[in-house]
């Protein structure tokens, strides 16, 4: 992944992981279990392991965190250093997929997306 053009610096990974600990709280408020968040190190040899541990991280391309809710709810977003995210839920049985997020701009883009997705999967 070095030097990978698709992977431009877009958002700084550090202050988004600065805004997940800060909506933890409301959301654990709300009822809702967060998980670790995870970094994946762009440096890293194939396959490249995911991390709890930002320390060892050199290079992270990504940051991800799982939120659980009543019954069988979940909401699973990774965001990429460049600007994009992989986001997919189960809000029920007949609700689940993915949803578009693409055109992150910065780490307040991505809080008010998350505030979005995780009202959209959980109605909180």
């Amino acid at each position: 992944m070095r030097d990978d053009p698709l992977m431009e610096r877009v958002i700084d990974l550090d202050e988004v992981a600065g805004v997940l600990a800060g909506q933890t709280v409301g959301w654990r408020t709300a009822g809702l279990e967060v998980g670790q968040v995870t970094w994946r190190d762009a440096e890293a040899s194939w396959p490249q392991s995911l991390e709890t541990h930002r320390a060892r991280v050199h290079d992270p391309d990504s940051i991800g965190v799982v939120i659980s809710g009543l019954g069988e709810a979940e909401l699973s977003v990774v965001l990429f250093r460049g600007g994009w995210a992989d986001v997919d839920f189960i809000a029920s049985l007949d609700d689940a997929g993915s949803l578009p997020a693409s055109g992150i701009t910065s780490a307040s883009d991505f809080e008010a997306r998350t505030d979005q997705w995780v009202t959209r999967v959980f109605g909180v």
